[in-house]
């Protein structure tokens, strides 16, 4: 039966993908380099910030990624307004507050990150677990980072609904032994169909915890 909820941040939680894509567009035009939008999806496909460096520019020196790293995050903040939620997010978190359901965040973004979207949103106190890929050997399509939540929360994996709009996420939860709820944007409903998802939604707006329940039987 379903126990508890895991949430990815960017795409989930947070309708950020737009931002991230135009701000990694204007940090690698700053180094020179220019890549179409096909291009980067790589960016939203749930890979930590090393692993998108080291894909679009190649083998670097560990201070240079986080030199970079830190560009990157500092451009973020400075360039992108008011967090905006995943439609239907606020009402579905009420329907699993209402039904006593713990709630965890497993996200590719750095700690920092996190908690700085979740305090501006408000939502800290909603998540009684908060993993990042700093806190794991692997990061996803590795289950690491979804074991750890779950250990968190102290719900066997079997019990645990993850929320993911990314391939990588859509792996890794799958091979945690976890059900999986895909929100699809931007007609990317066949990937994450491929990826393993359980049920694929559109939003929150189209998430009822009833259903959802019976991907448990």
């Amino acid at each position: 039966m379903l126990q508890g909820l895991i949430f990815d941040l960017d795409g989930v939680i947070v309708n950020s993908h737009p931002d991230h894509r135009r701000v990694w567009r204007t940090f690698f035009a700053s180094l020179g380099r220019q890549y179409c939008d096909d291009e980067l999806e790589f960016v939203v496909e749930g890979h930590k910030r090393e692993d998108i460096l080291r894909h679009f520019l190649g083998a670097l020196p560990d201070e240079q990624l986080k030199d970079y790293g830190a560009r990157k995050e500092a451009l973020f903040r400075a360039s992108t307004p008011e967090p905006e939620t995943v439609k239907g997010l606020h009402e579905f978190l009420q329907q699993a507050e209402q039904a006593g359901l713990p709630m965890a965040v497993a996200s590719s973004a750095g700690r920092e990150r996190v908690e700085y979207t979740l305090k501006r949103l408000q939502f800290r106190e909603r998540f009684s677990v908060i993993v990042t890929c700093k806190d794991v050997q692997s990061c996803k399509p590795d289950p690491a980072i979804f074991h750890a939540a779950a250990e968190g929360l102290g719900v066997q994996a079997s019990g645990i609904l993850v929320c993911e709009d990314a391939v990588n996420g859509v792996e890794a939860a799958k091979k945690a032994g976890m059900r999986c709820l895909a929100i699809a944007a931007n007609g990317r409903t066949p990937l994450l169909h491929q990826a393993g998802a359980d049920k694929i939604i559109p939003d929150f707006t189209a998430a009822n915890l009833a259903e959802l329940r019976t991907l448990f039987i």
